[in-house]
């Protein structure tokens, strides 16, 4: 069973290591990172994990978050990816930062690329990686989704880096109903 892990992010320098590119930098921290050889097609990069039997593509979207969905739509098309096949890695303002969870469907929460993925899949019923990025305290959502981490969260950024990467190699081992049990709401850092 062939399945699909897209990093939502934003292209571009200025925008790698912001809140709203978590889903991106995650890959950097998957145990076979170095492995994995990134293609330039579907308007994004992807790569190719084998897992047993089972491919894992990885994609990483380049257009814009608010375009995810023609990065997506083409790629799963191409390679006969069934839409509950779908695991999106996205930032999520309303768990705390630190905070993973898994989830089949349901809203939207406002997520611009996930809004754009609905659109090009005409369903929301694709599996997600929600990691909470927390709310600004004051502020602009969009300045927050788009600026860098300060303070603690700077600090622990890189071990919640890491425990979202063992949570996808969990998925990837065990499927995402035993994924999801492990990592309800679960504070990883």
């Amino acid at each position: 069973m062939d399945r699909l892990i897209v990093g939502l992010g934003n292209y571009g320098s200025k925008y790698h290591h912001t809140r709203h590119n978590i889903g991106w930098d995650v890959f950097e921290e998957l145990s076979f990172a170095r492995d994995l050889k990134w293609t330039e097609k579907f308007k994004g990069h992807y790569a190719v994990y084998n897992s047993g039997p089972d491919k894992i593509y990885f994609l990483k979207p380049q257009t814009f978050m608010n375009l995810s969905g023609e990065s997506v739509q083409p790629l799963m098309n191409f390679f006969k990816i069934s839409v509950e096949n779908i695991l999106v890695v996205h930032d999520e303002l309303d768990l705390p930062f630190g905070t993973i969870a898994f989830k089949k469907g349901g809203g939207l929460a406002g997520h611009n690329g996930l809004k754009s993925i609905t659109a090009s899949l005409g369903t929301q019923e694709f599996r997600r990686v929600r990691l909470g990025i927390s709310r600004p305290i004051h502020g602009d959502v969009s300045n927050w989704v788009l600026s860098g981490y300060t303070g603690e969260d700077k600090d622990f950024f890189r071990p919640y880096l890491k425990g979202a990467a063992e949570a996808l190699e969990d998925y990837i081992k065990l499927g995402f109903d035993k994924a999801a049990t492990t990592y309800s709401k679960k504070k990883i850092v």
